[in-house]
């Protein structure tokens, strides 16, 4: 299933997209009760969830689309250089702080603020004097659909609900600034998500191709196939010291063709448009201003 959060006429809900006809068909509990997020969806579990016998579907133009997780209940999860051609790039840019070696032995794991979610085409906000290096991060995320601790890697994917967009907005003279990764990687508006949520049963994340235009020029091409660490190697490393809970979002890691990797860089700018796709999802679509 193709999942949305959506506002219409001042409530939220969740309900199923259907790109062919550019419907939604919203969706409620088995006992008739409305679903106002997707964090309620999965937290009850697809088995409780049947199409809306009160309301009708939704044309897409009538409602506006949310982040799938619109207010995750913690911090993202996101993974740093785990492309090894963006490891060699961010090493070579001067703004990793992070360590002395390009290519991490272990996974680099970081978050971000549940406020910094924003959905598609919502404008993410240029931190005019706060910084003047703002870069994009094009970035498969995986959402968990029940609790785990201590997960073992060949039973991760179980844990799996599904995948959508991420774009890692970083402010990368605050990334090297501050030597960590959490203050420039979480201001107001840094991680656009969505549009869609597409359910794991739909969609095989091993070698899904990722791209990100701006301004309609290409800047990263890539396949999920690259990742260094792998989704369940993911997984199993996070949930090692940290419960996992149903909603919780992990960003995968961007491919090469930041704006720091460039030389001299080429950062984003009021008035720019970032389009990220991936095979199977979609497009996010958010401008800056």
């Amino acid at each position: 299933m193709r999942l949305v959060t959506y506002l219409h006429h001042g409530m939220t809900g969740v309900g199923v997209f259907d790109p062919d006809t550019a419907r939604i068909k919203p969706l409620d509990l088995g006992d008739g009760r409305h679903i106002p997020d997707m964090l309620t969806l999965i937290r009850e579990g697809l088995d409780a969830v049947v199409p809306s016998v009160m309301r009708a579907a939704l044309p897409l133009i009538e409602v506006d689309l949310l982040a799938p997780i619109h207010r995750p209940a913690r911090n993202v999860f996101c993974v740093g250089k785990n492309y090894r051609r963006h490891a060699e790039e961010f090493a070579q840019s001067g703004f990793d702080s992070s360590s002395s070696s390009a290519v991490p032995e272990h996974p680099v794991i970081f978050t971000k603020v549940p406020e910094s979610v924003i959905g598609d085409r919502e404008t993410i906000r240029y931190p005019a004097g706060l910084s003047n290096a703002l870069d994009y991060e094009a970035e498969l995320a995986v959402v968990i659909g029940r609790s785990g601790h201590g997960i073992a890697r060949d039973e991760a994917m179980d844990y799996v609900f599904g995948y959508t967009i991420v774009n890692d907005v970083t402010a990368r003279d605050w990334q090297q600034r501050h030597h960590q990764w959490f203050l420039g990687k979480s201001f107001d508006t840094f991680c656009p998500m969505g549009p869609v949520l597409v359910t794991a049963d739909e969609l095989d994340p091993s070698a899904l191709d990722i791209r990100c235009w701006v301004n309609d020029e290409l800047r990263q091409e890539a396949n999920t196939r690259d990742l260094i660490f792998d989704i369940p190697t993911l997984i199993a490393t996070i949930s090692a010291g940290i419960t996992l809970q149903p909603g919780d979002v992990i960003a995968t890691g961007t491919p090469e063709g930041v704006g720091a990797g460039f030389n001299p860089p080429r950062f984003l700018e009021r008035g720019n448009e970032v389009v990220i796709e991936i095979e199977g999802i979609g497009r996010l679509v958010n401008d800056v201003f």
